[in-house]
């Protein structure tokens, strides 16, 4: 989460954004730095999927490049949007912070005013760490089935996407208390574990396959969806 008006970091260079990373000011902070991380991620589980295609080793796998490629495409547009909406968040419940609170009713507002942030807060990091476990399911499926020469940016991207699930988490971790709902904390702390548990498992997953240097079986087609009657 992080300050003011928020930048479309994307836009950016890389010493840009490391630059405003780096300065005492606190846009961009933690959440959008996980988010770039994992968009880097989603940047290599593409490249895996284009270095595989039209390879005629690889040809009974076209289906997972196509599909793993696609969504390592958009989910690298869809982190970077990310990290621009965490500066957005941090910079909205910053603001709520600042609300004067010298009246009962300017503190009642401002209460109000801190909750509705803390909510956008939490929400933006959460579709963070949901775009990872997204992440890590393209990277599992491609590994074994790609090209064996680029096997270990795949395990890169799974630990990139690791790191930055793990960031993310934190950023909703943060914001919990200032919801004051506990039952809306508890169900978001038990959504948290899960997908950690998710990205973990298919993280795991991917650098196995990457270790045992063999191609698996092609996935199995999905079932086609029925018509209505």
């Amino acid at each position: 989460m992080s300050g003011s008006a928020a930048p479309r970091f994307g836009s950016l260079t890389l010493d840009a954004f490391v630059d405003q990373l780096a300065s005492s000011a606190p846009i961009p902070g933690g959440g959008s730095a996980a988010a770039v991380a994992a968009a880097l991620a989603a940047g290599l589980v593409a490249m895996v999927a284009g270095l595989s295609a039209d390879r005629p080793a690889y040809s009974r796998f076209t289906a997972t490049h196509v599909r793993a490629g696609g969504a390592g495409r958009a989910l690298a547009t869809t982190l970077l949007g990310l990290a621009d909406e965490d500066a957005a968040a941090y910079g909205a419940f910053a603001a709520a912070m600042k609300l004067p609170r010298a009246t009962d009713q300017e503190k009642a507002a401002r209460s109000a005013a801190i909750r509705a942030a803390a909510v956008a807060a939490a929400e933006v990091p959460m579709r963070t760490l949901e775009a990872c476990r997204d992440l890590v399911v393209a990277s599992e499926a491609l590994a074994g089935r790609s090209n064996r020469n680029a096997a270990s940016d795949l395990a890169v991207a799974s630990r990139l996407a690791e790191a930055a699930a793990h960031g993310a988490a934190e950023n909703v971790m943060v914001n919990l208390p200032a919801l004051e709902d506990e039952e809306r904390a508890d169900a978001l702390r038990g959504r948290v574990a899960t997908l950690l548990a998710e990205v973990a498992d298919h993280g795991e997953s991917t650098r196995a396959f990457v270790e045992l240097g063999e191609l698996r079986d092609p996935e199995p087609e999905p079932e086609p969806t029925p018509r209505p009657a």
